[in-house]
């Protein structure tokens, strides 16, 4: 009679990455000197159950207020590098699965086919449990560009909620982004 074996953990991103990814700081992108409007970024990590993820790592990266990369690709000239502004960032979740970026609410950067895309950010989620990455973008809830992005356009209406950011009207310059990683309410991921 062949014993029950329990299941065996598969091979994710494990609760290693926590040795060597963060860095002290690394949640703000911003100093003093930074143009434009300088914004936090909250929320939390959920799972599928509805409980907080204690051990994930969100990464930002962003093009500036002028809507410029710090990254030798971006060659345009119409909008200048900010060398006050540090582009990406990561911060680790803390034990109620809460996240926070100081950053700036960036400009609106070309899309491949050179139509502006609206104000976001790229984000990137690392948690146990997960082979790869997961990817979406976060957009602001009171940006009027949302409604011409070319990757918004994409995703059905009724998941769009999923990639905004609210403004807290009692807390502004803040928007909070939770990022829901399966279930109901499960956030956009995009395949990269």
């Amino acid at each position: 009679m062949p014993s029950e074996l329990g299941l065996t953990p598969s091979q994710t991103v494990g609760p290693y990455f926590a040795i060597g990814l963060p860095w002290s700081g690394g949640e703000t992108l911003v100093t003093a000197e930074t143009l434009g409007e300088q914004i936090e970024i909250r929320g939390r990590v959920i799972d599928g159950a509805g409980l907080p993820v204690i051990d994930a790592l969100v990464e930002i990266w962003q093009a500036n207020a002028a809507g410029r990369y710090d990254h030798p690709e971006d060659r345009r000239t119409d909008a200048l590098v900010d060398p006050a502004f540090f582009g990406f960032g990561r911060c680790p979740t803390d034990p109620f699965g809460q996240y926070l970026f100081r950053t700036v609410r960036p400009g609106r950067v070309p899309a491949a086919d050179g139509t502006l895309q609206a104000p976001h950010l790229a984000v990137g989620v690392f948690a146990r449990g997960l082979l790869k990455r997961l990817a979406t973008r976060l957009y602001f809830d009171d940006a009027p560009e949302n409604g011409n992005d070319p990757i918004l356009r994409l995703v059905s209406e009724a998941r769009r909620g999923t990639l905004l950011a609210r403004r807290e009207a009692a807390h502004a310059p803040v928007y909070r982004f939770d990022i829901v990683l399966q279930g109901d309410g499960e956030t956009v991921f995009f395949r990269y």
